[in-house]
Formats: C-alpha cells, sequence, structure tokens
C-alpha cells in the first residue's frame, strides 16, 4: 500500500522497534503528501507494539497497516479548542486527530506522546516526535507542535471540516500506514 497521489496524504513507514527495558514501542518515519508532492509536516512516529490489530478493541497493540480517513476529534484530546500552552505538558485537553475505519479500534488518534508516559503514550494512537534512539523517551512540547503543525495544514486544506466543534470527516485526507515490522532496531 502506498499514497493515491491526491488529497492529503500523511504516509507513516514503520521500521522496527525499539525497547527501553521491558516497554517496546514501534518507531517509524511519516511524510505528508499534497497531491502527490512531498511536504512538511515530516518526522518520526510511535505506536505501540504489533503486530497490527484491528480487531480486538482495546488491544494494546498497534493499528492495522491500512488507508485510514481522517476526522476531527473532540474530548480529551481536540482538533479544535486544544490547551493554548505546552506547560505543564501532557494538561488537557491536548491537541489531536482522529482515523476512523479501524475495525473493532475506538479512538485510535494522532496525539502527543505525553506525561506520565512519554516513552509510549498509546494504546494504539500514533504519536508524531523527532527522531529519537531505542532509549529515549519522547518530547511532550515537540510532539504537540508536530500534531498542530498537522491540524493546521489540514485546516488550510479543508477548512470546512473546521467550522464547529464536531466530529467532522476532513475530505481527502488520509493516514496511510505501511508496514509489520517485529524486529529490534539498532540505533
Amino acid at each position: 500500500m502506498t499514497i493515491t497521489g491526491q488529497g492529503w496524504e500523511l504516509l507513516v513507514e514503520r521500521l522496527g522497534l525499539h525497547a527501553a527495558g521491558s516497554v517496546t514501542r514501534t518507531y517509524g518515519r511519516y511524510q505528508l503528501f499534497r497531491n502527490g508532492v512531498a511536504a512538511d509536516p515530516r518526522g518520526h512516529m510511535c505506536e505501540c507494539p504489533g503486530p497490527g490489530d484491528n480487531a480486538v478493541e482495546g488491544s494494546g497493540l498497534r493499528i492495522a497497516p491500512g488507508r485510514y480517513p481522517l476526522w476531527t476529534q473532540f474530548g480529551r484530546f481536540r482538533t479544535i479548542g486544544y490547551r493554548d500552552s505546552a506547560t505543564p505538558p501532557g494538561a488537557d485537553p491536548m491537541p489531536a486527530l482522529r482515523l476512523e475505519e479501524t475495525g473493532n479500534r475506538v479512538a485510535i488518534l494522532i496525539h502527543p506522546g505525553h506525561p506520565p508516559t512519554p516513552y509510549l503514550s498509546s494504546v494504539g494512537c500514533l504519536n508524531p516526535i523527532k527522531a529519537l534512539a531505542a532509549g529515549e523517551p519522547m518530547d511532550f512540547a515537540d510532539s504537540r507542535d508536530r500534531v498542530i503543525a498537522m491540524i493546521d495544514d489540514l485546516r488550510a486544506f479543508s477548512p470546512g471540516a473546521f467550522a464547529s466543534a464536531t466530529g467532522t470527516r476532513i475530505e481527502n485526507a488520509w493516514v496511510i500506514i505501511v508496514g509489520e515490522p517485529m524486529d529490534p532496531l539498532a540505533r
């Protein structure tokens, strides 16, 4: 699976697993494409370990590779009306976007990696981040800035989806996840 070259597509390529003590996470990279042209934002992504599972709600595993439509999100994590400041780290509401068509998995979000678990802040969600070494925790401010960059870019791409504070499909906006690595990364 790859991008189609149409619309707003965030390609997430899973690279392998990181481990710090008994905690494991999936580590990958992401790249935005607008109508097939690579653009910012881009960076790295942390998720739960695999294999991907969309069948069991709350499985604690990453979601399956696939193509997922993007929606706005409202609750503890929000696409509109999130907290203006990155301090204190992890204070609600935090910025987020929601993936849909995830089978029995619910509340699969793109949101910042945050305290109190900055190594892995997810039960199936995606945490954008800068490049990290295997044992390195996520930096909340960096991860938050990356989520906000995605939200801002989507707002410019599809302003109608941001007209109200209700969950709305962001037309022609997708997350494409590829790979099912189960091997540890060297770094």
